[in-house]
């Protein structure tokens, strides 16, 4: 009789034991690749295995006492009440384990602050929803955008193209470093906080409008290594991602030289000065027509303004309003260009100084174009003349 009520818990346990048995254990935090990185999953483990520990005492001591104890074999409670012994006991261990767990944990977090004596200084500026690299000492000064095509992401009421490999982790421009040398990150934003995180670096570090926090790494083996923007910063938070390229030594070089001739001349003296800090060096001399600014600003919209208002101008209401057909498109083009440069105060729209003046006026001319029944194409000068 009894065999036959425990059939059917002999089953379910067989059951979840293949179960069991032919699971996955490879799941594991990202192996590090960094001494610092390489110290934080250290210190998980380890103070991961002193609560086992802890746990398996503790509780082997309670179902101990408990069986052993019971009422039904006679025990008798023991009284130990203001027992000097126990008490002592009970306050030194706890505080010894507190202390070697401390340690280390302390260690680590020193280590993780100390940026000193870097062998090159990135300023990274976090800006929705993207990231600028400016590399101090090389020259080197560029954005990098998520490059997911918009048609694997957008799925509504339908389902998307076939993702990629790194769906969502992908840019179109990595930030580049050369391996075994200590990297120091000058982190800031231009508009809400964010986060610079990539986890097999061990770096996790807020980007704050207005202050520069700083962070470190020092990777070891040559590869990709692929994060996200950690801090809920708006609409397209989750396609922030960061790319890291690690290069030998020679090829970082050799990376450095390649991106320094794609960039644009830097503009003479006057013509500087009276550009916004950050709006990105051009050609002051170069003549646009209406269809290469149209063309140029396609692929500006894409990369800036896509994620908001929609490739097809109608954005997403209530926070993100149409262009197409809009006051501001069919508008006076003075007051375009200012929406683009100052943004717009108490609302998702944020400033986008940082693009040049060709940028901003292949933006304008796009919308112009495309969402209204002008044909309107501004030229950099006009950008160039309200930013003053």
């Amino acid at each position: 009789m009894l065999s036959k009520f425990l059939r059917a818990p002999a089953a379910l346990a067989a059951i979840a034991f293949s179960t069991l048995a032919s699971a996955d254990y490879a799941v594991d935090i990202l192996p590090p690749v960094t001494p610092v990185s390489r110290e934080i999953y250290d210190l998980h483990f380890g103070i991961l295995w002193v609560c086992v520990a802890i746990f398996f005492v503790v509780f082997g001591a309670m179902f101990w006492s408990i069986f052993k104890h019971r009422k039904s074999v006679g025990a008798k409670a023991a009284q130990f009440h203001e027992n000097t012994t126990i008490e002592v006991i009970w306050t030194i261990v706890p505080f010894v384990i507190l202390i070697g767990m401390a340690y280390p944990a302390t260690k680590t977090v020193l280590d993780m602050k100390d940026a000193s004596n870097a062998d090159i200084s990135v300023k990274v500026t976090a800006y929705q929803w993207k990231w600028e690299y400016d590399y101090q000492q090389d020259g080197v000064k560029f954005l990098s955008h998520l490059s997911t095509p918009r048609d694997q992401i957008e799925e509504y009421g339908k389902p998307g193209a076939k993702k990629n490999e790194n769906y969502l982790l992908e840019v179109d421009q990595p930030m580049v470093v050369p391996v075994g040398k200590k990297v120091r990150l000058l982190i800031t934003s231009n508009d809400v906080i964010h986060g610079w995180y990539v986890p097999q670096l061990g770096v996790n570090q807020y980007g704050i409008p207005g202050f520069i926090k700083d962070a470190w790494f020092t990777i070891e083996k040559a590869g990709t290594y692929r994060g996200q923007c950690s801090q809920i910063c708006g609409k397209e938070h989750g396609y922030m991602p960061i790319v890291v390229d690690v290069k030998g030594e020679a090829d970082y070089a050799k990376w450095v030289q390649e991106t320094k001739a794609k960039m644009p001349p830097p503009p003479p003296p006057q013509v500087a000065a009276a550009a916004a800090p950050a709006a990105a060096a051009e050609d002051p001399n170069k003549k646009w027509t209406a269809e290469e600014l149209k063309a140029k600003g396609e692929q500006v919209y894409a990369a800036n303004c896509a994620s908001c208002h929609q490739a097809t101008g109608k954005g997403l209401a209530p926070a993100f309003p149409p262009l197409d057909g809009s006051k501001i498109a069919t508008g006076a083009k003075g007051a375009h260009i200012a929406m683009v440069l100052n943004g717009k105060p108490g609302t998702a729209m944020a400033p986008f100084k940082h693009l040049s003046d060709s940028d901003v006026a292949a933006v304008v001319t796009y919308e112009r174009t495309a969402w209204s029944n002008k044909a309107d194409a501004v030229m950099p000068a006009e950008v160039k003349a309200a930013r003053k």
